[in-house]
């Protein structure tokens, strides 16, 4: 499902999105905060630079909000309409589920948005 070429891939797994042979980030796990948002400076493999213009990943800041507001929906449904919580307990599972989902979301946003520009070129993988 997940193939080797499709943006989706470079997206869910971080990978470089021209070649997608290597993890852009310099700690592949999320959950690891002191390190969420240090980057490799170029792909060791294509030699794509993702830093493509500086102050560059600024725009995924508007991918995260689009996240972010799509994971407090989901939250608030699940609680209030599916479970029947009270507002106050709905409101709660949403702020919850912001702050566990922030490493996921912040890691994510920025995936989105280079993959937004940088498409995969499989002529990079025949070095």
């Amino acid at each position: 499902m997940l193939k080797k070429g499709s943006k989706l891939y470079s997206i869910l797994t971080g990978t470089c999105p021209k070649c997608q042979n290597e993890s852009m980030y310099l700690d592949k796990n999320p959950l690891h905060l002191d390190k969420i948002l240090k980057m490799h400076e170029k792909c060791s493999h294509c030699g794509l630079k993702y830093q493509i213009e500086p102050s560059f990943f600024y725009g995924a800041m508007y991918v995260s909000y689009g996240l972010n507001v799509a994971v407090a929906i989901a939250a608030f449904i699940i609680s209030f309409l599916i479970f029947g919580s009270s507002l106050k307990v709905a409101f709660i599972s949403i702020i919850a589920s912001l702050i566990v989902s922030f490493p996921f979301v912040l890691r994510l946003s920025r995936n989105i948005y280079i993959n937004m520009f940088v498409s995969y070129d499989p002529k990079t993988n025949l070095k």
